[in-house]
């Protein structure tokens, strides 16, 4: 590096031009993270367990003989929590859609990526399963480096073979139980068992989504954090002073050097320059230059730094958990009132959607007036003709019986005495409401009708009924 301190300058500030994956030329620069250790990373290993567990098994749990989440697209039929959601249902999703962004939103504000180093599918994926057997075939980073430079002799064949063979067959387990969140386990069974003759679109998907899970976590990996997901670039417009981060204390740390040259004249401040919190990133950014869009807050920097700090001799924390405002205030990092209020919206978020789930009905109905029809004089009667649709969102066929509940009459359905409904289908019908007319006071009538099956009241409707002038 250049004695000139503005050529160090302009290094040190060079990481702004470009993300950690490019290089000057524009060509990728490949990542060769070292393998963590550490408190966090032992953590995040123990968590990473249970959401496989959780990925992996969720297909498997059924409710009441649905499964307990299915997102079947093409049929545009949605499971959750055991209860199907149909397109008539989609101003929920809407709603979870808003609700969702709402939640991004608040939480980056307050906690920055902590979903992405914690939680995200995509960094699960790839730091505990993907590269972990990337350390079990290839070795450390540095052997993974030697490697990738050395010749083609038959052990770096049967190393890279390995590797990619093992990748792929992760991917395409990935991909089943992908495929089996939008078509159930059950139909991916029969996938599996059948022939594929008979089930050409299935197979062909599998092996679609396995070819996409492989080329992401063999080829694109880190990439797809930094350049696609859109989640880094919401913290530039989010985060505040005291939003928490991964962050590196520039107070304590700073400057840099060599432990052995700081006298009492020129005095160092606790970072060592050793690079191992920029060895043991998987996005290959440098924390000491600040928050950075890259940054998925995977805590491998905390680790490797606090594990440099224990062998000199200094307190941990120089890379931790903080806000800019906790660094430069030296106070420790604290729930604002902002966080706590964001969180307090998140959860309220959460607990109105919620409701929304639980409160829906698994039946219902609407019932509209027959076009081009006003009313059927019948001697002491009015008459009104309506058409019924009914959406049945059970597993049980349903024969509903239509009632009057707020007018003294009757109700006659034409092709007979029930509604049948399919289940999880749509039933239509059509009915005359018959009110005598000395029960009814006004041109316009509100009226409530009650849909039984059985005795079991599982519906209501209300619509209009129309009489002629009362004299």
């Amino acid at each position: 590096m250049s004695n000139n301190p503005d050529n160090r300058d302009a290094v040190k500030e060079s990481f702004r031009d470009r993300i950690a994956t490019v290089d000057e030329s524009g060509k990728r620069n490949w990542i060769y993270a070292q393998q963590p250790k550490g408190k966090f990373y032992r953590i995040r290993t123990y968590l990473s367990i249970l959401y496989f567990l959780i990925f992996f098994g969720l297909p498997f749990i059924y409710v009441n003989g649905r499964p307990f989440l299915m997102f079947n697209i093409p049929e545009t039929k949605f499971i959750i929590f055991g209860k199907v959601f149909w397109p008539q249902d989609f101003f929920i999703f809407g709603l979870a859609m808003i609700a969702f962004i709402f939640f991004i939103i608040l939480f980056t504000a307050s906690f920055g990526r902590l979903f992405c180093g914690w939680a995200c599918p995509q960094t699960n994926f790839m730091e505990m399963m993907f590269r972990k057997v990337e350390y079990l075939v290839l070795g450390s980073a540095n052997e993974q480096k030697a490697l990738k430079k050395a010749p083609w002799t038959s052990s770096k064949i049967r190393k890279v073979a390995l590797k990619h063979i093992l990748f792929f067959l992760l991917a395409f387990i990935i991909a089943n139980f992908f495929l089996a969140y939008i078509i159930s386990i059950k139909e991916l069974w029969k996938i599996i068992t059948e022939p594929i003759s008979e089930h050409v679109v299935g197979f062909t998907s599998l092996l679609a989504f396995s070819g996409v899970f492989y080329a992401v976590y063999a080829f694109f990996r880190e990439q797809a954090c930094t350049v696609v997901c859109p989640y880094g670039r919401l913290q530039g417009v989010l985060l505040d002073k005291n939003s928490m981060v991964v962050a590196y204390d520039y107070k304590r740390g700073e400057p840099r050097g060599n432990i052995k040259k700081s006298t009492a004249e020129n005095p160092l401040g606790d970072c060592i320059d050793c690079f191992q919190c920029v060895r043991v990133c998987p996005t290959g950014i440098d924390i000491r230059n600040g928050v950075q869009m890259e940054c998925v807050g995977c805590t491998a920097c905390i680790d490797a730094c606090d594990s440099v700090m224990d062998k000199i001799g200094k307190p941990r924390g120089l890379v931790r958990y903080a806000s800019e405002n906790s660094i430069a205030k030296g106070e420790k990092l604290h729930y604002t009132v902002r966080m706590k209020l964001y969180t307090g919206l998140c959860a309220l978020v959460l607990v109105l959607l919620s409701i929304i789930l639980v409160t829906r009905k698994d039946v219902t109905a609407i019932v509209t007036r027959a076009s081009g029809q006003l009313f059927q004089e019948r001697g002491d009667s009015i008459s009104n003709l309506y058409n019924l649709r009914v959406v049945n969102k059970t597993l049980n066929k349903i024969p509903l019986t239509v009632k009057l509940a707020s007018q003294d009459g009757a109700v006659e359905v034409i092709g007979g005495a029930h509604v049948e409904v399919a289940k999880e289908g749509q039933g239509n019908g059509v009915f005359f409401v018959i009110i005598p007319r000395k029960a009814i006071q006004k041109t316009k009538t509100p009226i409530m009708l009650n849909l039984y099956e059985g005795n079991r009241l599982i519906a209501e409707a209300k619509t209009i009924f129309l009489a002629p002038k009362q004299e």
